[in-house]
């Protein structure tokens, strides 16, 4: 990050608003609509505000009532440790003086645009670094190689220099001593308030992850965690934001309250995974991981995100644990979170849908689809192949392209569970036909976050297969026009592709084939830039805290 001192940044502030060129050719009739350039309040107006508040409060204990604000004390440490990571020092961007770009600057936790490929709106810094914070930012992949620590590649370490230049290794508890104890501090003040036997083991543990880095058996006790009626995912979790390695892990808080009802509705399809695991498109040998039998699907409303997971777009699911260990011996908890992904599909897709989905087709989209497809994308994370035919780990094996093929391994299975669920009879109340139309239309939903992410280079490969294999086509006012046939095969053939090439672990097929199909051709800009220019919104925001819920 180049940093920038105050009199620079106060400066530049009232210029950093970007507006259309006062010399610009005024457009006319025979030209094609172009995108428009945006002012900065149009770019954070684009994230579409909803109060994150939920019912399910209600059903809750004195006790779990309480629980709460423990909880969003220290996911607020969270979001300040995940700032020190992603950017640095954050009371930089809280002197900048122009709302709107310290507004835009507080969604992108930085003045990079996470959904415009991280490119800078802020003038004075150049590209946002690849490793964040999590390494010196000068730091070469070459330097990276030859370093010979063997804690360098943890999830849990950051990489600094000694005074003479060399590289050191420091955990995170260390590097984060100040924070870390006090988060400790307030799960010691959490522990004891909760009656859940189930979360008061895992907020124990928990807290010797935060002391030890040994998250191990935390994440074991979280995944027989079944009854808790709050559940407090917190901790460095995901690995995206280290573009360099894709090794570290961001710190990240969600506070959820389970929805019982829904919740023993799902439970059926944890006794379907092994065999939905044989039944996945592609050669047997490639399909012989055995899922966890301690799996579960569970629906929740989200009241409090932060960190990692509040940045850029906002997650509508979570599938986690992530460690390999713990999905072979328990599986993995998939946990739905409703109430966000019904402000998405209202705001978001369904605006979409009514823009590009040909007129017959639009009867199609559906919240229910759109539900059944986000919850088998987590669902799939979990099955198809966990180590190469060779015997290594699929992630050790594809190296820097892991994330993005195991994103669009989940967009595509995702798709195929629900579609095989609603031919058995398993899903009810909708179609392939949704499933397929609605999944479409999610993909120009989410293509709109960028192809620099894992997830956008796993959208653009989905989008772009699907429709060489004419799975979809453009009528001459250019709305879309799906061939349900060739969908399906589609489905069916990039489902087996992608396992062939995790299970034969082709770290350069895999990164040919994504650096050909990965990116957003003349069309589908052309849809984005009419997307963008309908005023649909990009992504949503939140207003949230105990007084949004009713606690204060």
């Amino acid at each position: 990050m180049k940093k920038t001192n105050l009199f620079f940044l106060t400066a530049l502030a009232c210029c950093v608003t970007l507006f259309v060129s006062c010399n610009s050719k005024p457009k006319q009739e025979s030209e094609p609509e172009t995108k428009k350039e945006m002012t900065l309040q149009e770019k954070v107006e684009e994230f579409a505000m909803v109060e994150l508040s939920s019912p399910l409060v209600n059903n809750l204990t004195e006790n779990e009532k309480a629980l709460i604000p423990i909880f969003v004390e220290i996911a607020d440490i969270m979001d300040r440790l995940f700032w020190k990571q992603t950017y640095g020092d954050k009371t930089e961007i809280e002197k900048i003086s122009d709302a709107w770009a310290k507004e835009f600057a507080v969604i992108n936790y930085g003045p990079w645009e996470r959904l415009n490929n991280n490119v800078a709106f802020i003038d004075g810094y150049g590209e946002k670094p690849l490793g964040c914070q999590y390494y010196p930012t000068d730091i070469t992949k070459e330097e990276y190689e030859a370093y010979t620590c063997p804690d360098k590649g943890s999830l849990y370490t950051v990489l600094r220099r000694n005074e003479d230049g060399s590289l050191r290794t420091v955990w995170y508890r260390d590097e984060y001593k100040e924070e870390i104890t006090k988060v400790c501090a307030l799960l010691d003040k959490a522990i004891p308030l909760a009656d859940d036997p189930g979360l008061k083991k895992y907020l124990e543990e928990r807290k010797k992850a935060f002391e030890t880095d040994d998250y191990f058996a935390s994440d074991m006790v979280w995944m027989d965690m079944k009854e808790s009626k709050i559940d407090f995912v917190v901790g460095p979790i995901e690995n995206y934001d280290d573009k360099l390695n894709e090794a570290k892990a961001s710190y990240e808080g969600f506070i959820l309250l389970k929805d019982e009802k829904r919740s023993a509705d799902l439970a059926k399809f944890v006794s379907l995974l092994p065999q939905l695991q044989t039944e996945l498109p592609g050669e047997a040998k490639y399909k012989t991981f055995v899922p966890g039998t301690s799996s579960d699907l569970n629906v929740y409303d989200a009241v409090y995100y932060a960190g990692d997971c509040n940045s850029g777009s906002k997650t509508i699911a979570i599938n986690l644990p992530n460690d390999d260990r713990v999905q072979k011996a328990k599986g993995a908890r998939r946990l739905q979170l409703r109430n966000s992904m019904q402000a998405k599909f209202d705001k978001i897709l369904l605006p979409i849908s009514d823009l590009i989905i040909e007129p017959a087709q639009r009867q199609y989209v559906k919240f229910d689809a759109f539900f059944w497809n986000v919850t088998f994308h987590e669902v799939a994370h979990g099955l198809g192949i966990k180590q190469t035919l060779d015997g290594r780990s699929v992630d050790e094996a594809l190296d820097i392209e892991k994330t993005s093929w195991e994103e669009a391994k989940a967009d595509i299975l995702g798709l195929f569970l629900t579609c095989n669920l609603i031919g058995k009879g398993e899903i009810t109340g909708i179609t392939v036909e949704d499933a397929i139309t609605t999944y479409i239309a999610g993909i120009l939903r989410s293509v709109r976050f960028g192809a620099s992410s894992s997830h956008g280079k796993a959208n653009m490969m989905c989008y772009n297969y699907m429709e060489k294999e004419g799975a979809f086509s453009r009528n001459e006012d250019g709305t879309y026009h799906i061939d349900f046939d060739k969908a399906k095969a589609s489905i069916d053939s990039w489902g087996a592709l992608i396992l062939k090439v995790q299970g034969d672990g082709d770290l350069a097929f895999a990164t040919q084939f994504r650096a050909e199909n990965g990116g957003i051709g003349e069309a589908l800009q052309a849809d984005l830039d009419k997307i963008n220019n309908a005023g649909i919104p990009r992504d949503i925001r939140f207003k949230q805290g105990l007084e949004t819920l009713g606690l204060k």
